[in-house]
């Protein structure tokens, strides 16, 4: 069986964050320290993951891991989680820094998964990279893979409208990424059409170095809560 070629916006943002991952890492050991908001908001969503409508206790995944500080965080609140991201080379420093947290290499668009068995997916700056085109199926995938009730949680950067940006440079290295901003309404409209529901949207100014404002939508797959007896 000939074996499927990834497509080309995987494999330069792949290549782009192997290029970078040291200092990438080096930069952001965890982004969320200085970020209330944002940590509040993963609260919610770990709150959400547990409530009524998601029975047991399934995993849940950190989609676009990086150096895994989202992942630990959510382990820390006492999840079982796993990482998932795009660059070998990320995905090494990431099992470096947390020994104790699972973490392999994967696409959004394709998630090596079956059907209905995460509790939750959390994306944090992770669909920026995905072109309008594949952003669709990257939501697919999600809920294919959520059971139902199932909470999402995405954070990206926004604006009045959409736009797009190739960075040749970072670090020191040349690379080739792609950023894709969008509006909040943008983004709503592709989780809808996946079959997955607004729960709740978020949007804060940018903060010290940062040019854009930040975006945060709650969703979830849809599904029967347990009726209380």
């Amino acid at each position: 069986m000939r074996p499927v070629r990834a497509p080309e916006f995987l494999q330069s943002t792949q290549a782009s964050y192997d290029t970078i991952a040291e200092a990438y890492a080096a930069e952001h050991p965890d982004s969320l320290a200085g970020r209330p908001l944002e940590r509040a908001l993963l609260t919610a969503f770990v709150e959400l993951v547990r409530a009524p409508g998601v029975p047991g206790n399934p995993p849940v995944a950190d989609v676009g891991s990086g150096p895994g500080y989202v992942t630990a965080r959510l382990h820390e609140a006492g999840l079982p989680v796993f990482g998932v991201d795009a660059s070998p080379r990320m995905v090494a420093l990431a099992r470096r820094a947390h020994p104790q947290l699972r973490f392999h290499v994967g696409s959004m668009t394709a998630l090596d998964l079956p059907d209905e068995t995460l509790g939750g997916i959390v994306a944090l700056y992770s669909i920026i990279h995905v072109p309008d085109d594949h952003l669709p199926a990257a939501f697919a995938e999600f809920r294919r893979v959520l059971l139902p009730g199932a909470p999402v949680l995405l954070g990206f950067q926004s604006g009045d409208e959409d736009g797009h940006r190739r960075l040749t440079e970072r670090y020191g290295h040349r690379i080739a990424l792609d950023y894709y901003w969008r509006t909040p309404d943008t983004v709503a409209g592709h989780l809808a059409e996946a079959g997955l529901e607004l729960h709740a949207r978020v949007l804060r100014e940018p903060g010290p170095g940062e040019q854009l404002p930040r975006a945060f939508l709650l969703a979830r797959r849809p599904g029967p809560v347990p009726r209380e007896v």
